[in-house]
């Protein structure tokens, strides 16, 4: 951890190989966007029948399976990034991805990219460059047992508790009540469940890292009781987050999505893993301004990519993705550019089969 005072240490190892994982976790995510739409594109002009509309010609396609590969070496990147660094550091910087989706999709998809979309990416650049500069280091973890401790200690299990109850109000009350006119109901059930999620994430990969150095963790109860976590964390958060795109605009579920999401993850990481402990307050500052700016950012991309387009009536049904990992803002992005247009213009209809 770094020490208390004023001056700032520089970067650890671990953070270094974290922030690097999760670079490379952003660029080939944000590339797999670019491909699999192509590769939906190519196998609706061949088979004559979109995805959108049921067809499932793309699964013959290659290089929608080339795009599909291209996403999941990004994710298994970001799993392992997660062991190495901080989810203060490493959640952040998955903003990187939308970048990367944009700028690729203006030059290669010709979508275009507006002036506030370009700000937007200067500002996701410069806040997590602040975030890296100012990240708390990673804590020396030898076993699954230490984690275990983490995870029990009283202020993050009045956390989880909290969650839980929360997620059950919500799930059991408001629901079915105003879920399909409240857009922050399922939103909500997403985000705290992501914030869970990630926490398991990170103690899953602290196994499996150690366990590869030789320390084997897997003969471990808490190791496998993370995993399972991580199972019903993820499936909750896809079938809420599916029952959002289905009942709202992408362009309404991602912004709001994203920041409750990225916001709970810290909060939990900061709770359990005591990020900030030891860290000056101006590092702290520097680092809230950091996420602020991300957070700003990300909507900015959000809001205004092209959403003079979206309807306010509909919104199209999103099945689970295949790929689906705890960072699921990676499963907005593939809808983003997804919604309803009008049907007379083929080129535009093609935009709403990147959600398969």
């Amino acid at each position: 951890m770094v020490g208390g005072g004023g001056a700032e240490q520089e970067l650890s190892a671990d953070n270094v190989k974290g922030i690097v994982l999760a670079l490379l976790s952003s660029g080939f995510i944000g590339g797999s966007f670019i491909i699999k739409k192509k590769g939906l594109r190519r196998a609706a002009v061949a088979s004559g029948i979109r995805a959108g509309v049921g067809g499932y010609s793309y699964l013959l396609e290659p290089l929608w399976w080339v795009g599909m590969i291209t996403m999941i070496v990004g994710e298994v990147a970001n799993f392992v990034a997660y062991a190495f660094a901080p989810a203060v550091l490493v959640t952040p910087l998955g903003a990187l991805s939308i970048i990367v989706s944009a700028v690729l999709a203006h030059f290669i998809l010709n979508e275009r990219l507006h002036a506030l979309g370009i700000l937007g990416c200067v500002m996701c650049i410069a806040g997590s460059m602040v975030i890296v500069i100012h990240a708390p280091q990673e804590q020396e973890i030898t076993s699954v047992k230490e984690i275990w401790i983490m995870a029990t200690q009283p202020s993050f299990l009045l956390y989880v508790a909290s969650v839980v109850l929360v997620v059950s109000v919500l799930v059991f009350h408001f629901s079915p009540l105003c879920g399909q006119s409240n857009v922050l109901v399922y939103t909500a059930i997403c985000s705290l469940m992501g914030s869970l999620s990630v926490m398991s994430v990170k103690a899953l990969g602290t196994s499996l890292k150690l366990t590869f150095e030789g320390k084997n963790q897997l003969v471990y109860p808490e190791t496998w009781f993370f995993m399972l976590v991580v199972a019903i964390c993820v499936l909750t958060q896809m079938n809420y987050l599916n029952k959002a795109l289905d009942s709202f605009n992408t362009a309404i579920v991602s912004p709001i999505y994203y920041v409750m999401f990225t916001t709970l993850t810290i909060l939990a990481s900061i709770i359990m893993f005591k990020d900030w402990s030891g860290q000056s307050l101006g590092s702290i500052t520097s680092e809230i301004c950091g996420l602020i700016i991300v957070l700003s950012g990300t909507i900015l991309l959000h809001v205004t990519k092209d959403y003079e387009r979206i309807p306010q009536s509909r919104s199209i049904y999103a099945p689970l993705s295949p790929s689906s990992t705890p960072r699921l803002n990676g499963e907005l992005l593939r809808r983003i550019e997804d919604d309803a247009r009008s049907p007379e213009d083929e080129e535009k209809a093609l935009r709403r089969q990147e959600m398969y």
